[in-house]
């Protein structure tokens, strides 16, 4: 394998792990049999594509980019500089040399780079671009976080999976939009389907698509889901786009370095987990006391935790029990505010583990309440409820894309849940008290759950949920 710049072993084993030993190219094929897109629309070319832009662990002082060019451009070559109104602000701006590394696909040879951009000063706007060997990319922005606590708001997305840019798109594309400057966006796992629809590199030029330039302008918290991982000769392994697609923070979980992070982020602690991992290759426990570490840290006014496959299901006859069992107890004890997850293609708002009646009971007495377990989707793959739904969340629904935007205060966070046309489906807000508990507030009124009767949705057509 070739580097450029020579990379010490220890940083080739995490950013290129999945590269089968003694390769000279890193073969991205797919593994399952599916279709490519017709005319290779994702194919490389020479100026950069898929820039994705990701937070450092200190993300007040540092930004990773990765993204792709064709075979020609060998050398990960980018330029940053303060944004200023100046039109020629380009003229201050300094060259950031990074990693690259040769691959192959369905869709012909490129080379995928990195870089990081470190030495940032807190809360300011930069403007970055990167090298293709057909020319530079178009100069792109952002902001570096506050050094300390900061309102801001971040988009909350489950999966996109299937039929991403076709369907996927619009739910992305309108939380953008009512988002109006979102700091963070953040991705509950199978970001693509790597299976079915097409092969994996159009699948992950699908999402770059979906997209577009707020990849490479907001900076990306992604968990990996189950769909993430591909099967090859009978062992399930991290598909080999996720290191090359994104430029994570290194201080993830012994041995799941690539999938498990934590990022602070102007008073919220967004900690991101592996269930995949945990549940199928063993490393539960590894990241167990990862996890309680994390949550033993200087405590922030915040702690957001994130991982695909949901502790309390809305889809699947069954929770998560192992998961369960390891996890819980810790959020409880150190009192995380929001769980994010995805996986069950529906939606769920949870707060009691007895239910929505003692939910309910619990907030008309005022009392604390937390953490609160979402599950949400996206994309257009949808499964039908399961027979707790109408007892156990506080609010679900079925066959209905959704996104969901987050506004942080220090003492509020505010969560509204839209449906794709952006129309307000669900929404609470937790504000700490005194005490430094939650209470709970619902948005009043809220327009009926969303289910699916007599084989027709609620908007009318026939339903596409199907039951786990």
């Amino acid at each position: 394998m070739r580097l450029w710049p020579l990379l010490s072993a220890f940083l080739a084993l995490q950013l290129f792990a999945s590269q089968p030993a003694g390769a000279d190219v890193l073969d991205l094929s797919a593994v399952e049999k599916a279709p490519r897109a017709p005319g290779r629309p994702y194919a490389p070319r020479a100026l950069p594509d898929r820039i994705v832009l990701a937070p450092g662990a200190d993300p007040s002082r540092e930004m990773a980019v990765s993204w792709r060019t064709d075979a020609a451009q060998t050398i990960a070559e980018a330029e940053i500089a303060p944004l200023r109104p100046a039109p020629n602000f380009g003229l201050g701006a300094r060259a950031v040399r990074g990693e690259s590394v040769e691959t192959s696909s369905e869709n012909g040879a490129a080379v995928w780079h990195r870089a990081r951009f470190s030495g940032l000063s807190p809360g300011t706007a930069y403007a970055y671009r990167v090298k293709g060997a057909g020319g530079w990319s178009e100069w792109q922005q952002f902001r570096t976080a506050a050094e300390g606590p900061e309102p801001f708001r971040f988009i909350y997305l489950g999966d996109t999976q299937n039929g991403i840019l076709s369907l996927a798109s619009l739910a992305w594309r309108r939380a953008l939009l009512m988002a109006g400057d979102p700091a963070l966006m953040l991705h509950a796992g199978d970001l693509v389907d790597q299976r079915d629809d097409l092969v994996p590199d159009d699948e992950w030029g699908e999402w770059n698509a979906a997209g577009g330039w707020a990849l490479a302008t907001v900076p990306q918290l992604v968990a990996a889901g189950n769909h993430e991982y591909v099967m090859r000769g009978g062992v399930r392994e991290l598909g080999r786009h996720w290191p090359l697609q994104f430029a994570l923070p290194d201080n993830g979980a012994p041995g799941v370095e690539r999938t498990s992070y934590a990022v602070d982020w102007q008073g919220v602690r967004f900690i991101m987990l592996d269930g995949t991992s945990a549940l199928e290759l063993g490393t539960l426990a590894a990241q167990t006391a990862w996890l309680e570490a994390q949550l033993q840290r200087p405590k922030l006014d915040w702690t957001v935790v994130t991982f695909h496959q949901p502790i309390f299901t809305c889809a699947r006859p069954q929770d998560t029990p192992k998961l369960k069992e390891a996890w819980v107890p810790l959020f409880e004890r150190h009192g995380v505010d929001l769980v994010l997850q995805g996986h069950d293609h529906c939606y769920s708002r949870l707060t009691a583990a007895k239910g929505r009646e003692a939910s309910a009971k619990a907030r008309k007495a005022g009392r604390p309440q937390g953490p609160v377990y979402l599950v949400s989707v996206a994309g257009s793959k949808q499964y039908g409820l399961n027979d707790r739904a109408d007892r156990q969340p506080d609010r679900a629904a079925e066959d209905s894309m959704l996104f969901q935007i987050v506004e942080v205060e220090r003492a509020r966070l505010t969560l509204r849940a839209f449906t794709a046309d952006g129309a307000l489906y669900d929404g609470f807000t937790l504000a700490r008290g005194r005490d430094g508990r939650n209470r709970l507030s619902e948005v009043a009124p809220l327009p009926a759950e969303r289910r699916c009767r007599d084989g027709r949705n609620a908007d009318g057509f026939p339903c596409t949920a199907r039951k786990r």
